[in-house]
């Protein structure tokens, strides 16, 4: 009766030990493919998603590295990119005003003494064409040389015999009314005429927008007054305002996006012309001068401007942002050593720009670095060396 009672009981073991999951030597382990932080040493479901574990074989890789096979490479999307050189800068915006460029504005003054009896234009702002009417004033000094000058053609005519060189008295009588101001077509009319006008019109040597209108009609002006300031705004300046640190990069002639609040369409490039030697005391600031091109007449003075200054930087391996593990106070990436292998590696970063990142040291170009799946990489690399094998978190 005993022997019967061990038998069976010797089944019974038998039979609860085959109808356990296999155990797995320690060569092999099971995970999950969507979720490598579940390791096993059995198969079964993964506690999450509810998938079946995969068996992978234990590797011997080095302390830094992590191996993974082709389905696991596959499921967890991980990409490698070799790694190239290129300039990586930052864009930096600031903020500055539209105003005049000072180099192309003009002054109009009056030649002679005497009163404006009349204003072509009026008001700030109009616009003057080049060779266009300005002012006519009544002037006692330029009547009495155009006297002199009409005096002189007259006694050539009625003492054409005589020894005196008239010819020479009518050039130094016309230079005369040129010196003051007067054309050589109004000279030749005056000729024609034959008396001297009333009032003399002065007209513009230039083209421009008023900016200035300091006389008024009846009002009474000295030689070299000014009677209105015109300003080309053909080209206009952008003045903006850089912090000291941003000056290192800064070069006259450098290319600029300009953008306009209150032109929110339009984008215009511009130049550099002028970088101010000095720092404001009460500001901290320097001052940059940037000069675009105004050629459909819609910027205006007082506008505000956003400028875009791209400072480029020398060439250096560069990565995509996602490719970067920033781990407390280390940068990692994961450089692929071999089919299936990979090692992590601590770089110094640099200057970011549209989503790449300048590497200054701890990469070289050619260097076949993971840009996708590196989050997943890294978890499976701490769960099978754990936290003091390698870089901690």
């Amino acid at each position: 009766m005993k022997k019967w009672i061990s038998i069976i009981t010797l089944l019974f073991l038998v039979a609860c030990k085959s109808s356990e999951p296999e155990l797995v030597s320690s060569e092999y382990y099971y995970t999950c493919s969507m979720h490598p932080q579940i390791v096993e040493n059995k198969p079964g479901l993964c506690p999450i998603c509810h998938m079946d574990l995969i068996k992978v074989k234990r590797t011997q890789s080095a302390p830094d590295e992590v191996s993974l096979n082709e389905e696991q490479i596959r499921l967890a999307n991980v990409v490698t990119a070799q790694v190239t050189e290129e300039g990586v800068g930052t864009k930096d915006v600031l903020t500055g005003v539209v105003t005049e460029d000072e180099s192309r504005t003009s002054t109009v003054t009056s030649w002679i003494q005497g009163r404006v009896d009349k204003l072509y234009y009026k008001n700030t702002a109009d616009f003057v064409p080049r060779g266009a009417p300005v002012f006519s004033i009544f002037s006692e000094e330029l009547r009495n040389a155009q006297q002199e000058y009409l005096a002189a053609i007259e006694k050539k005519r009625t003492l054409d015999n005589s020894i005196v060189d008239f010819d020479r008295i009518i050039d130094a009588a016309a230079q005369k009314l040129k010196v003051m101001g007067i054309t050589s077509s109004q000279i030749e009319a005056l000729k024609k005429e034959g008396k001297a006008p009333g009032l003399t019109t002065y007209y513009s040597p230039v083209s421009g927008t008023i900016i200035e209108l300091p006389i008024l009609e009846g009002g009474y002006v000295q030689a070299g007054d000014v009677v209105m300031r015109l300003a080309d705004y053909s080209t206009l300046w952008v003045q903006a305002q850089v912090y000291p640190n941003q000056l290192a990069t800064m070069r006259e002639g450098d290319k600029v996006q300009l953008d306009f609040p209150d032109l929110a369409e339009l984008k215009l490039p511009g130049r550099i012309a002028f970088i101010s030697p000095e720092i404001m005391p009460d500001s901290r600031l320097a001052q940059v001068r940037i000069e675009v091109a105004n050629k459909n007449k819609v910027l205006k003075p007082g506008m505000a401007a956003y400028v875009l200054f791209e400072r480029k930087a020398e060439k250096t391996p560069v990565l995509p942002v996602d490719a970067v593990i920033r781990d407390k106070d280390k940068n990692i990436v994961w450089i692929q050593t071999g089919e299936g292998n990979f090692k992590w590696r601590e770089v110094k970063l640099g200057e970011e720009s549209n989503r790449q990142v300048a590497v200054v040291s701890g990469l070289n170009a050619g260097d076949k670095v993971v840009v996708s799946g590196v989050y997943l990489l890294n978890s499976e690399y701490l769960l099978k060396k754990g936290l003091s094998g390698g870089h901690t978190h």
